[in-house]
């Protein structure tokens, strides 16, 4: 039994970088291009701005909540950067205060929504997400904000993207070769960072921890259950805004069609998560490794020429073998 029991866990903590790590040979080998310096920057970049709202979406795993808004809120703020600067006239640190701003007002939002009016989350996140959608296009009539563009009345707007503001989606900084690795991706590192110390070695996140497994014992502690939950969607808010922030940093323009994929891929890295090391649990570093796996499938699949269509397949055939060996492997240890 015991080397079964071994050969077990070994599968529940390395399977998944196992099967990542085998993609990485597979599209190296069909396409040895895949290994290439830039391949590996266009993979960084695609994570950047997923792993961030995963991330988001990590913080409501964790107190046994969910958020359907992120990938609207990043349009939003999308949307909302773009016409701050070129149709308002203002600069790249309004656009950014003004967008994080928008984030934390939704995340509060729905965290009243569900805490205090009692709406599931699924629900109320849901209704956030179809009133977004609407929200972002009635200043523009649904049209994309580019700088130059024609306005309602029939004038020119005169505002353009701060150049700060485009650098923080389009800068490579110097690592191993000139200009490599994007500027967005340092900004995931350090949030990745950030919130694994604060869910892993603060007293708040081992609350979070606490409140996600039996909200009513947490409760019966004297923690202030709601305060914590409302704490989450207002994280998930911050971060899904910023990566709106940086989409419109590296577009350059405010495309209300650019961020229709975010909230699928970032689901998918926050749940890939779980699978990480047999983590059984939302964690920021197997949100960050989920994202890299979702950046590397995407990317291996698009140089195989892979009709789009059937890319959300596959993601989703992978999704399912993750969560399989999250939790099947796991309930077989447990009762072994």
């Amino acid at each position: 039994m015991k080397p079964a029991n071994s050969l077990t866990d070994l599968a529940i903590r390395y399977g998944f970088l196992v099967l990542m790590a085998g993609l990485i040979v597979v599209f190296s080998i069909a396409k040895p291009a895949f290994m290439s310096p830039q391949s590996g920057v266009f993979i960084l970049q695609s994570v950047a701005i997923t792993g961030i709202l995963a991330l988001g979406v990590t913080a409501t795993l964790v107190v046994d909540g969910f958020d359907l808004s992120i990938g609207s809120v990043a349009t939003s703020a999308l949307m909302l950067s773009a016409y701050v600067q070129v149709i308002w006239g203002l600069g790249a640190v309004e656009a950014v205060v003004l967008c994080l701003a928008m984030g934390a007002v939704v995340g509060l939002v729905n965290g009243l929504l569900i805490v205090k009016m009692k709406v599931p989350d699924l629900l109320a996140t849901l209704g956030m997400m179809f009133l977004l959608v609407g929200l972002q296009r009635i200043p523009t009539e649904g049209n994309s904000i580019s700088t130059g563009m024609v306005l309602k009345d029939g004038t020119t707007a005169t505002g353009t993207f701060s150049e700060a503001f485009l650098m923080l989606g389009r800068h490579r900084i110097d690592f191993i070769l000139p200009d490599l690795v994007p500027l967005s991706v340092v900004f995931l590192l350090v949030i990745a960072v950030l919130i694994w110390v604060f869910f892993e070695r603060t007293r708040h996140g081992r609350v979070m921890y606490a409140i996600g497994s039996n909200a009513q014992a947490a409760a019966l502690a004297g923690i202030n259950v709601s305060g914590y939950r409302i704490l989450a969607y207002v994280i998930s808010g911050v971060m899904a805004s910023f990566g709106g922030v940086l989409l419109a940093a590296r577009l350059g323009r405010g495309d209300v069609a650019s961020g229709n994929n975010l909230l699928l891929d970032s689901v998918a890295a926050a749940l890939i998560g779980f699978a990480v090391l047999g983590a059984a649990k939302p964690n920021a570093f197997g949100t960050a490794i989920g994202a890299l796996f979702v950046g590397i499938l995407l990317q291996g699949l698009t140089m195989l020429n892979a009709p789009y269509y059937t890319q959300d397949f596959i993601k989703g055939a992978v999704l399912v073998v993750a969560l399989v060996f999250t939790f099947a492997l796991s309930a077989r240890r447990g009762r072994g």
